[in-house]
């Protein structure tokens, strides 16, 4: 009798895959919490106060039944964890420079389709130290995007708004005979390094965000997003 062996969810196995990678490049794996306050989602990487991202359209915000009742949200990115990993290493007295990487799940209140979720994982990376610069974001993206793919992969840069980069970039890669946007990248806006108790004018970085679900997509050339939220077999026949 044939029976069927479990296996792994895509995405777990996605973020193995990264999270192998980027360790080899000497990066460490950090974590943090899925319901933030709103200094580590937001104040701390110099999202403004009138900015989109916190309308009610876009962030799901709970209003904690303990304490002073202040209302924190689910988190929109994994840059928190950003923050809080800056926090601890300057209170621990480290020394630079540092690599660190965060994966997990956010949530955004947005209406969904084939390559958008109300919740999905997301992948962080962040580098500083002295001296870092675009170049050395450049060489880290493609050194990454080639051995996940396992072959020289096409992509480009845009200019890219983010309040916690300056400047700011967009990564696409091409997904047949299209352009799909997959990463948002910058060098860390000062005000961000500042916020953390790290000097601006002797250190700087680089930051990286990128779709775990789009890069699966792409990867096994699944053509919507939401099978990886259904519970069928279907999106794992694709990988087998």
């Amino acid at each position: 009798m044939n029976e069927r062996k479990g296996k792994l969810h895509p995405i777990p196995q996605t973020i193995r895959q990264m999270s192998d990678i980027f360790i080899e490049m000497g990066f460490e794996v950090a974590d943090g919490p899925y319901l933030e306050d709103q200094w580590h989602n937001f104040d701390a990487l110099n999202v403004p106060k009138d900015h989109p991202a916190r309308d009610m359209q876009d962030t799901f915000f709970v209003r904690e039944k303990s304490g002073d009742g202040r209302l924190k949200v689910l988190r929109t990115h994994t840059s928190s964890v950003q923050i809080r990993f800056m926090e601890k290493f300057i209170k621990n007295n480290r020394k630079f420079p540092f690599k660190m990487i965060a994966s997990g799940k956010v949530f955004r209140n947005e209406a969904t389709d084939a390559t958008h979720e109300s919740q999905f994982y997301h992948f962080e990376g962040l580098v500083v130290g002295e001296g870092i610069s675009l170049a050395h974001l450049k060489g880290t993206l493609e050194k990454f995007l080639n051995k996940f793919y396992g072959r020289p992969i096409e992509f480009r840069f845009r200019p890219g708004y983010f309040p916690f980069v300056e400047p700011g970039i967009e990564i696409d890669l091409k997904f047949g005979d299209k352009w799909m946007e997959v990463l948002g990248a910058g060098m860390v806006h000062p005000n961000v390094l500042e916020n953390v108790g790290i000097d601006s004018k002797k250190y700087s970085g680089f930051a990286f965000g990128v779709g775990i679900d789009r890069l699966t997509m792409m990867k096994y050339n699944i053509d919507d997003v939401r099978y990886f939220y259904q519970g069928g077999i279907k999106i794992h026949d694709a990988i087998r």
